[in-house]
């Protein structure tokens, strides 16, 4: 006779990666919507902060209006199809994981907080007030960072074009993500001459989520520790 125990606690419910998802499109959705002036304004309007943070004054009249929030209501608006769908897909690939992991609530804040600072940073790099940052690069960006932290001996999928035929190969991960970071170093040495994109936000985004993923890893390293009594 056998009886069924089980051994581990069933897994919770994961819904932070489909709410960021739906929340983009939708956002997406309703931009695009709008006539093109009216969606120019929209991204002036919710887009993160064009007029600086470059002092407390600043700041403090950031925090008074309400204009601070910006930087979080920009990772949800996109220029366009390409921009959204990018993003999204890159959401798709390290989000479920990186949730597996660390739970809705704490991947959740990994992507408002670390795309709020990769915005930030790309700000403060730029210098030029009268520019507006959008999108939700910065955040994924965090999450490939968090991802690498997390599973640093991870292999990634690839389909690479062998003349007329698709080879389907696993590489390790930090070299992936590894020459990704490098490329978004270059390309926000070069500027803008490499096209109109925050690269400085991806580096800071990516930085951030590393410093994150490798504060959570321990964190659940000393909880299991302390679960197991040692």
């Amino acid at each position: 006779m056998f009886v069924s125990t089980p051994s581990r606690k069933k897994p919770g419910l994961r819904w932070a990666v489909p709410l960021l998802f739906v929340a983009i499109w939708l956002a997406f959705l309703w931009s695009i919507s709008r006539p093109d002036e009216a969606r120019r304004s929209l991204w002036l309007d919710w887009g993160a902060l064009s007029t600086g943070l470059g002092n407390p004054q600043d700041w403090w009249a950031a925090l008074r209006d309400g204009s601070v929030l910006r930087l979080f209501t920009a990772l949800f608006l996109h220029a366009d199809w390409l921009h959204m769908l990018g993003n999204l897909v890159f959401l798709l690939i390290f989000g479920p994981p990186a949730e597996r992991m660390l739970g809705p609530w704490r991947l959740l804040l990994l992507f408002l907080l670390g795309g709020a600072a990769a915005n930030l940073a790309a700000l403060y790099v730029m210098g030029t007030p009268e520019r507006t940052i959008i999108g939700a690069s910065g955040a994924v960006s965090a999450l490939m960072g968090t991802y690498l932290a997390l599973f640093p001996g991870a292999r990634l999928g690839l389909v690479l074009p062998l003349g007329l035929f698709l080879e389907f190969v696993r590489a390790p991960a930090f070299l992936l993500i590894g020459a990704w970071a490098a490329l978004q170093v270059v390309f926000a040495y070069i500027g803008p001459s490499f096209g109109m994109v925050a690269w400085s936000a991806h580096v800071a985004g990516f930085l951030f989520g590393i410093i994150y993923g490798l504060y959570v890893r321990a964190a659940i390293a000393r909880r299991l520790r302390k679960s197991h009594g040692f």
